[in-house]
């Protein structure tokens, strides 16, 4: 395995990271870990991030309103995320075969 050097780390990860003044809906609510499609109608809380943490901005009645409020930069945001690299699969094994012939009695 090789090391990446410091710099070309720190310039990975500030690629990856949110720019000051994005935002992001979170559901408001007992369980706030679900996504959009689970209670659309729930409210959402507006974050926006300001360069070290996301403070609290607003509230939206539902995921479509939340959605017009932070969905304006979505493309910029998700070229910013590299996909994995996939190669192709290793070959499939043998299926295993007993190495002397076997009868049921």
């Amino acid at each position: 395995m090789e090391d990446e050097s410091l710099n070309a780390w720190a310039a990975r990860r500030a690629q990856r990271r949110p720019k000051p003044g994005e935002r992001r809906a979170t559901p408001l609510g007992e369980d706030s870990t679900h996504g959009a499609h689970v209670d659309p109608a729930a409210p959402r809380g507006i974050q926006e991030w300001d360069g070290h943490q996301w403070i609290p901005a607003g509230v939206a009645k539902d995921f479509p309103a939340a959605a017009d409020e932070t969905g304006k930069d979505t493309a910029p945001r998700a070229e910013r995320v590299p996909l994995p690299a996939f190669s192709k699969l290793p070959p499939a094994t043998e299926p295993w075969r007993p190495t002397e012939p076997w009868h049921r009695p």
